[in-house]
């Protein structure tokens, strides 16, 4: 994987690692997704809008196809998400989905795009594989999961966390395809997904006013940190699969997960640290071996 990259994908899992936390600190449903895509689209619109004038009214029918895809499986996924940081810890479901997303990404770059994968590649995403399991909490979570005061909570969280890396794998492959063969803007697809999805979601808003106002009130802070902040972390990722493997970039955004392990524990007060800074590091080794593979 080339350096430039590598850098993109680090700096991108600090801020995805971020706005995932406010995510879990603001304890957001559907009016949340409503109203972080609403300041996204409100606060993007410079950049967004002149990008669309100089590119859509030259689309095709596979655009649009592409744009529309990527943002059903998009609002799914961040409504799974959501409900996951509802039901269960940070720590339970956040791993899991960043986790095993990227593998499945991985497989499908693998079959659908006819990418190869070097020894180092398969060791680099066997650390992740490691890591994403320690940070979830290892042995202790199957213990866990069978105490009948947390197994429940366990158990949702692995669901969801499972739920959103499907749903993770198949806007990732969409996304790829939309910037590495149909050649549309990062950006450009950010926003455009990010305005359908908002489309989408719309009749989630009807007479619901109130409720949309009393989250605004409760949540604003979070919401507006995430509206602006989210989209810069997807679009350098982006911006790194038009020149590097998916197989490879997919995998090595899981350095976020380094950063939720030491930032998620601390600030939500989630536990095992030891065994998740353990986690960590044998994901920023797997990463580090995707890069030089």
């Amino acid at each position: 994987m080339p350096a430039s990259s590598l850098a993109l994908v680090v700096l991108a899992g600090l801020i995805h690692a971020s706005w995932n936390i406010a995510a879990k600190k603001a304890g957001g449903d559907a009016r949340f997704a409503l109203l972080t895509g609403i300041v996204l689209a409100v606060g993007w619109a410079p950049v967004g809008l002149w990008l669309a004038v100089q590119h859509v009214p030259h689309w095709g029918r596979t655009e649009v196809l592409v744009v529309l895809a990527s943002a059903v499986l998009h609002a799914v996924y961040y409504l799974t998400l959501l409900r996951g940081y509802r039901k269960a810890d940070l720590t339970v479901v956040y791993p899991l989905a960043r986790g095993s997303g990227p593998l499945l990404s991985s497989a499908c770059a693998i079959v659908l795009f006819g990418e190869h994968l070097s020894p180092a590649g398969a060791l680099g995403i066997a650390g992740v594989v490691a890591g994403v399991f320690l940070i979830a909490g290892g042995p202790r979570l199957l213990r866990r999961a069978q105490d009948p005061a947390a197994g429940d909570r366990i158990r949702k969280g692995v669901a969801y966390g499972l739920a959103t890396g499907a749903f993770i794998a198949g806007y990732t492959v969409v996304d790829a395809y939309a910037v590495k063969v149909v050649l549309i803007s990062p950006l450009l697809l950010e926003y455009a997904v990010n305005v359908t999805r908002l489309v989408l979601m719309a009749p989630t808003a009807i007479g619901n006013g109130a409720g949309l106002a009393e989250a605004w009130r409760t949540q604003r802070k979070y919401i507006v940190f995430v509206g602006l902040v989210s989209p810069i972390s997807y679009v350098l990722v982006l911006y790194a699969m038009q020149v590097a493997p998916l197989s490879h970039v997919a995998p090595a955004r899981e350095v976020s997960m380094l950063f939720a392990a030491l930032l998620g524990g601390h600030l939500l007060n989630e536990g095992d640290r030891g065994l998740r800074l353990l986690g960590a590091g044998c994901i920023a080794a797997g990463v580090m071996a995707l890069a030089m593979a």
